[in-house]
């Protein structure tokens, strides 16, 4: 089977009251994917909404033998993609048509390490809360510091890049610190100010408790290897960030 573009990873936990819009919105996409949907044990009738589009595109089924968490499952994704690029994907948010279209070549012309784009935050129910969150049309290892402006759902990444630096620490923001330590090590993100990605505002996620969430934060710079002092000046304006992204 020829290699696709894209690899989609999909980690899911209990998502089988919206994995089916998830899948839908890359099967809509128009360029060249796979998508690996990383079942984390789930004791619901996930696999079975998954088996409804099996048909129907180029998608993977792969079921842990032992719960992973969204860093684990997504890691093993990682490794199993065949694509040149690797997209991620939460099963409870979903993409417009055209985005991985516009990363691909964004990635292609300006020779970034991770693109991203802006988002909708959308309620539980699927329907807009009228907020959108922007992004920077260029992101270095400093202004990520600063403030997290990379929505995991919205990243695509070259495959070896995301082989070199595997999700860790889910008790924190994983991917935060991933993105950080690819900045870190060199490059910079490029971001698609456009809402391509619909990010659900589900009453489980763990950005929803904000103490909770300011708390991994600040974890997030002490894992990256700052003092106390530096971890709270970038905590600080993480923070103010944060209040002007959610007002």
């Amino acid at each position: 089977m020829e290699k696709p573009l894209v690899s989609v990873i999909m980690p899911v936990y209990n998502g089988e009251k919206y994995i089916g819009k998830a899948i839908e919105s890359v099967l809509a996409q128009k360029i060249s994917t796979e998508l690996l949907v990383i079942d984390d044990c789930s004791t619901d009738g996930t696999e079975l909404a998954v088996m409804k589009f099996m048909d129907s595109g180029n998608i993977r089924y792969i079921r842990n033998n032992e719960n992973l968490g969204a860093a684990g499952s997504r890691n093993r994704g990682v490794k199993e993609a065949r694509g040149k690029y690797v997209a991620f994907l939460d099963a409870d948010d979903w993409w417009e048509e055209g985005k991985l279209s516009a990363q691909t070549e964004t990635m292609e012309i300006t020779g970034c390490v991770i693109c991203s784009t802006g988002r909708e935050l959308m309620r539980p129910d699927g329907h807009t809360t009228g907020k959108y969150i922007p992004v920077g049309e260029r992101i270095t290892y400093r202004d990520l510091l600063k403030h997290n402006s990379i929505n995991c759902s919205s990243v695509l990444l070259r495959r070896e890049t995301a082989l070199a630096f595997p999700m860790e620490h889910d008790e924190s923001h994983e991917d935060y610190i991933t993105w950080l330590r690819i900045l870190r090590k060199g490059g910079f993100a490029v971001g698609i100010n456009k809402p391509y990605l619909k990010c659900r505002l589900s009453e489980g996620g763990k950005s929803r408790n904000k103490l909770k969430s300011a708390a991994m934060t600040y974890q997030v710079y002490r894992y990256m290897g700052y003092g106390h002092v530096k971890s709270l000046f970038f905590f600080v304006s993480y923070a103010v960030h944060g209040i002007w992204k959610y007002r």
